[in-house]
């Protein structure tokens, strides 16, 4: 086993046996190697620098009704909301303020989000706050709406892919959505320039070894620049409601992986992390993740965006615990950089 974590780490590529080998027989010694040669890679790649990106939650609309989703379209009980232009820009300036330097604007598939609305404000925000990075997170679009936004001045785009396997992907969704076209958008969005960010969600119903395996050879082939893994949360109001959270300890374990594979990603330890421990997402940071998203969104709507229950919103999770959120990552010997900290190509 640690002839693998040695290979992986000079190599930075394994096969689908190795991958294998590695996630189902990763005892303490192995894992603890793993985590040792990810964090050395993360800190030659990025020093003990910690990058914090502004969440901004714009709408928990979405026309989709993914099986996994607290906002998915079917649950009647979502108090819903939409952020106007006012409040969104309100929040940048307050993250701005706070000294935020990227901004991600995450919602639902929302219909009232079209390129006649958003166009404009990332033009806006574009122009207030040039020396920023705008990302976007609203799911599949058209290849012309992409342009369109990449054009007006956003440019990073996170789309998971969430599973590799068709066949497991279409265990999560409806029919109404389709692998292929999941996989179209995050090749479209390569194609037009955007750091493109890929990933998916640890222990969902059904998912094997296997199928983590194929996630990891389809983002070493794609080399996507922003990778999210977190573990898979239930929502009691959705049709996978009942099943177990998924672990951190093999959530870690891939981002040591992903680390090792992709040098140069940016690797968020993710809000579900901080969900399910509070040690959880300074873990993922020892184990090479790069990147914590706190929370910019108008305090009172941060309970409505509940893609699963319990989610971390305050504390050092949300924009106001910035300064608990350092001395945490000082604990740990890291520290927040207020950078945009844009993808360098390993190349």
């Amino acid at each position: 086993m640690d002839a693998l974590v040695e290979r992986l780490a000079h190599e930075h590529v394994l096969d689908a046996q190795g991958y294998a080998s590695l996630l189902a027989s990763c005892d303490e010694t192995a894992f603890n190697l793993l985590q040792k040669y990810a964090a050395e890679v993360a800190q030659s790649h990025f020093g003990s620098r910690v990058y914090i990106r502004g969440l901004i939650e714009v709408s928990n609309y979405c026309r989709n009704n993914c099986y996994y989703c607290g906002i998915r379209r079917d649950n009647r009980e979502v108090s819903r909301y939409r952020l106007t232009d006012e409040q969104i820009l309100s929040a940048c300036e307050n993250g701005y303020r706070l000294g935020f330097r990227t901004f991600v604007l995450q919602g639902g598939e929302d219909a009232h989000l079209t390129d006649e609305r958003l166009v404009p404000l990332v033009e806006t925000m574009h122009r207030r706050y040039p020396d920023c990075a705008i990302t976007l997170s609203l799911g599949e679009r058209s290849h012309s709406s992409y342009k369109r936004l990449y054009d007006a001045g956003a440019s990073r785009y996170l789309l998971r892919h969430e599973a590799a396997s068709r066949q497991l992907y279409e265990q999560l969704h409806p029919v109404s959505m389709s692998w292929h076209n999941r996989m179209k958008c995050i090749e479209e969005l390569q194609q037009i320039g955007f750091q493109t960010g890929m990933g998916m969600m640890v222990g969902v119903p059904g998912q094997s070894i296997d199928h983590l395996v194929e996630d990891l050879l389809l983002m070493q082939q794609m080399r996507p620049h922003m990778v999210g893994i977190g573990p898979f949360i239930p929502h009691s109001l959705t049709p996978l409601g009942h099943h177990p959270a998924g672990s951190v300890r093999l959530t870690l374990m891939l981002i040591c992986i992903v680390r090792l594979m992709l040098p140069s990603a940016l690797i968020p330890s993710t809000t579900a992390l901080a969900s399910l421990s509070s040690q959880a997402q300074l873990q993922g940071i020892q184990c090479g993740a790069n990147v914590i998203m706190p929370n910019l969104s108008p305090s009172d709507v941060r309970d409505s965006y509940q893609i699963y229950e319990g989610k971390a919103a305050f504390g050092s999770e949300a924009a106001e615990g910035l300064l608990i959120l350092s001395e945490r990552l000082a604990e740990i010997g890291y520290e927040i950089s207020y950078e945009k900290g844009d993808y360098k190509s390993d190349n």
